[in-house]
């Protein structure tokens, strides 16, 4: 199993350095993870994530069972040798998107029957099998399957979910110990809407079953920002510092830096790689559209002192050609320096903290983008 030990902390905030320390590397927190959806992060090589200093990415359950399926990723004995990636993988449960994406579905407490939304072929989602199918991933971190709720919902349904999630965690647990091979570690996903009281309860619970580590969910699901930050602020506090907190599917540059400072370790998100395809770019000074017309005789790079490989090598002006002319290059441009940016933002917020000066870091980020 992993381990995870505290660097350093922020005297006035819930900031924190630390590490993670899994069998094929450590990660140094805070992090950012990108999403690798289908065993690749969208246009771009292992050698290039690594190039943007890239500790950890995701892969998806649910896609990854449907196509290529557990039979396929078997012959090269997990993902890591399928994908060329020898570094940590966080693997999802899958259930999110079962309950975004797949049709017809049918909730119970055995779990989840749904229709692929490839082919339409049946399939029945379990906590058993979201176990077995990230143990034949292989994946390093892996997530109980939960509930998901939508928002707004009403306090009983949340309530019910959020039990529902605490058994389906429970089962998790007794399939990752009996199958477990020695190489990863399990996580509970804390649940519970926008309900103080019932985010207190869903922790309590997955607490009593002292797993590896804790992730929020159910956050960044349509809700207003300032809620989604409360929430977040509110869970935390609740989940024991001896471990990884990981905040999942959240977000902008901005609420990063607002997480990190209420206690936050692990983040992904797919704004990246999605707002990338879109010809939007990260600066320190906040986002640009690359297809802005006064982009169209920029000699300058995306960021001047930034050391991705696309702005040591090519202007805005270049990069507005591409986009607007709809090349490729210009997907895997874009999304090089966004990755970039995304992973570097949190290398050096853990700088900060390690040097103690993470809240005038802080004050000078939403400086520059006010």
């Amino acid at each position: 199993m992993l381990e995870y030990e505290v660097n350093a902390n922020c005297g006035k905030t819930r900031a924190r350095a630390g590490i993670v320390k899994t069998t094929r590397g450590d990660i140094k927190t805070p992090v950012f993870m990108p999403v690798g959806t289908l065993g690749t992060v969208k246009s771009l090589s292992p050698e290039e994530l690594l190039d943007a200093g890239a500790q950890i990415i995701l892969g998806n359950t649910y896609h990854l069972y449907l196509r290529p399926g557990c039979d396929i990723i078997d012959l090269f004995s997990g993902l890591h040798k399928f994908m060329k990636w020898d570094k940590p993988i966080l693997t999802d449960s899958g259930g999110f998107q079962v309950f975004s994406l797949a049709k017809l579905l049918k909730i119970n407490e055995d779990g989840v029957a749904f229709q692929s939304h490839i082919d339409g072929s049946k399939h029945m989602l379990t906590p058993e099998k979201a176990i077995e199918i990230q143990t034949c991933l292989d994946s390093d971190i892996i997530m109980s399957l939960d509930e998901c709720v939508k928002y707004p919902a009403e306090k009983e349904d949340v309530r019910k979910s959020l039990e529902l999630t605490e058994r389906w965690a429970a089962r998790c647990k007794t399939a990752w110990l009996e199958n477990n091979t020695g190489r990863n570690s399990l996580f509970g996903i804390v649940q519970g809407g926008m309900f103080k009281d019932l985010r207190i309860r869903s922790a309590e619970g997955l607490l009593d079953m002292d797993l590896p580590g804790y992730s929020i969910g159910g956050l960044s699901v349509g809700e207003p920002k300032d809620l989604m930050l409360e929430m977040a602020d509110h869970t935390l506090p609740l989940l024991p510092d001896n471990k990884p907190k990981y905040i999942m599917g959240v977000g902008t540059p901005e609420d990063l830096v607002s997480l990190v400072s209420m206690g936050a370790d692990m983040f992904d998100c797919v704004m990246p790689t999605r707002n990338a395809r879109n010809g939007q770019l990260f600066t320190s000074e906040g986002a640009i559209n690359i297809s802005n017309a006064r982009f169209a005789t920029d000699v300058d790079p995306v960021e001047k002192d930034c050391n991705c490989y696309t702005c040591r090598n090519y202007s805005r002006a270049y990069l507005r050609h591409l986009y607007m002319s709809k090349e490729l290059l210009s997907y895997r441009l874009n999304t090089i320096h966004n990755i970039y940016y995304f992973v570097h933002l949190m290398q050096n917020v853990r700088d900060a903290i390690i040097e103690n000066r993470f809240e005038a870091f802080k004050k000078d980020f939403f400086a520059k983008r006010a």
